[in-house]
């Protein structure tokens, strides 16, 4: 059995981890942190859970793996001292998957380990899975970026301009956050884009995939869930086969006949693509493809869990089998 630490497990995407591994055959979770929850019984913290399990101030070294769910730059801070010592790795937060000029433009900061970043491998796996299996170290991409790059990959050869996303995402992938935008009487009834001057996953859509994007983001009123439709245009035909041709040995990427629904992956490790070639109304062609992901699943723990078994090779559906939680 893999034994695991959860870093900041008081967090969305450190709560959902829990939820994915209390079904791993293969895995025990041995310790978990908190930032400002330490010393309490997590179920003290989180009612839904039932366990023994006791919220720490920080990890010992005696486990196998250790996943972070901390935000950027305090991630690396913490999770570097583990690296230096070989401890086998995966992190949630954006410290580790752009080369550092790229990392210190987009989030205004300095890196603290610039020299572990050569370490890490982006954990996407329908990108590189190879480059994912027996490494030791791997950074979990970002939600947005999850759902756009899978939506992209298979249209890599295709020469295409004007790539146009608009992408909508749960209250959930703004954190456990105590701010007034993000309240029930705001949110709720409600829809607005926001980083409108340059979402900080922008570069990384960009970076990953080689293309030029223009990336909108939208906070909707509900809890889970990112839907992103994509527009672009190319002189070249684009057979939609080719979709169901890349991610035929891709367990996690279904292609759609019909536009797929945030409920159709809820709680689920999937992601739901549905492409289409837009009327012509010039000489070039337009095509809108749409990609559908639980943010905290797909786009962050489910995807982790998925990069752990293959980088320990077990089984790379392994505990992620569930289907979508409906309705």
């Amino acid at each position: 059995m893999l034994k695991v630490g959860i870093i900041n497990i008081t967090g969305y995407a450190g709560i959902e981890l829990l939820r994915i591994l209390e079904n791993h055959p293969e895995v025990v979770i041995s310790e978990v942190t908190g930032r400002s929850q330490a010393g309490k019984p997590l179920k003290e913290v989180f009612t839904h859970y039932s366990g023994d399990l006791m919220i720490k101030e920080n990890l010992s070294e005696s486990v196998d793996l250790i996943f972070s769910a901390l935000p950027h730059k305090i991630s690396a801070s913490v999770l570097g001292q583990y690296v230096n010592n070989g401890i086998s790795s995966i992190d949630f937060s954006a410290d580790f998957r752009l080369p550092r000029n790229i990392y210190e433009t987009t989030y205004d900061v300095k890196h603290p380990y610039p020299t572990l970043i050569d370490k890490f491998v982006y954990g996407l796996p329908e990108k590189d899975k190879s480059a994912i299996k027996n490494k030791k170290f791997i950074a979990n991409p970002g939600c947005f970026p999850t759902s756009v790059i899978l939506a992209l990959l298979p249209l890599t050869d295709i020469k295409s301009e004007s790539v146009i996303i608009d992408a909508k995402t749960g209250i959930s992938g703004a954190g456990r956050s105590k701010k007034i935008d993000h309240s029930f009487s705001e949110i709720s009834d409600n829809m607005v884009a926001y980083s409108v001057n340059g979402h900080r996953h922008e570069p990384e859509i960009e970076h990953h995939l080689n293309k030029n994007v223009h990336l909108t983001t939208h906070l909707a009123p509900m809890i889970r869930g990112i839907y992103s439709t994509i527009y672009f245009q190319t002189n070249e035909k684009v057979d939609e086969k080719i979709f169901d041709e890349y991610y035929s040995d891709h367990p996690f990427v279904s292609i759609k006949t019909l536009p797929p629904k945030v409920k159709d992956v809820r709680g689920s490790n999937f992601c739901h693509i549905f492409i289409q070639k837009l009327p012509k109304k010039s000489d070039t062609n337009t095509y809108r493809i749409i990609s559908v992901i639980d943010n905290l699943v797909k786009g962050a723990a489910g995807q982790a869990v998925h990069n752990m078994n293959l980088m320990f090779d077990l089984e790379e559906t392994l505990g992620l089998n569930n289907i979508a939680l409906y309705p």
